[in-house]
């Protein structure tokens, strides 16, 4: 392939992330149309998304493929449990729940951290680029609307405290992916992965649709 792989893996999977980034329960939520507790409610299904692939983290370390991307710089498991302690209280487990597709989603990252460390890398880029990106437009828009405190509570999920630089961070994943040790085939089932991994998140947020329906 002459392209560089995170160029074909970014375009070929244009379509299905723009289908998930502008679904109707996330236009509502950035429009400033739910309430706080629908913002809960998706941080909750976040944090089932993070335990999947950061609990396969350690086991990966080691792996040629996945293990590169394993930098604890990234996770946000903590991060995630600390706004989930200031959204629900500090007895939030008890009451979490996965949605349907959230529970697929989580499966299915637990399966390729298992079974196929590049389908595991797929699913790594999808969560964590985005989260660098797109992810603090969510972050600013949750300040705004529901006020909280700027990079605080309710929001470290997008605060990336250990990386100075995002722009210089996003140019070396993008390295790591074009170095990725993989042939044109396993590239290719990577990109199909990747488009799974944004169809994923899609489902989720329309469960969370019809969780917080906007009246007519």
């Amino acid at each position: 392939m002459d392209t560089p792989f995170s160029t074909l893996i970014r375009v070929a999977s244009h379509e299905q992330h723009t289908e998930a980034e502008t679904s109707t329960f996330m236009s509502d939520l950035l429009g400033g149309r739910l309430e706080v507790e629908a913002f809960a409610r998706y941080t909750e299904q976040l944090w089932f998304v993070y335990a999947a692939l950061e609990g396969a983290a350690e086991s990966l370390k080691a792996d040629p493929v996945a293990g590169p991307f394993i930098q604890p710089e990234l996770f946000r498991t903590a991060e995630l449990e600390r706004d989930l302690a200031h959204l629900r209280g500090p007895g939030w487990r008890a009451g979490v729940r996965a949605l349907p597709a959230t529970a697929a989603y989580a499966t299915r990252v637990e399966e390729c951290a298992r079974d196929w460390p590049a389908g595991y890398v797929a699913h790594h880029y999808t969560r964590y680029l985005g989260d660098l990106s797109g992810g603090q437009i969510i972050r600013d828009k949750a300040e705004r609307t529901w006020g909280f405190e700027r990079k605080g509570d309710g929001v470290r999920f997008y605060v990336f405290e250990q990386i100075t630089n995002p722009a210089a961070f996003k140019r070396g994943y993008r390295e790591l992916l074009d170095g990725v040790d993989a042939d044109d085939l396993e590239k290719q089932r990577i990109i199909d992965e990747c488009k799974r991994a944004f169809d994923f998140n899609g489902a989720v947020f329309r469960e969370l649709e019809g969780e917080f329906p906007l009246s007519a």
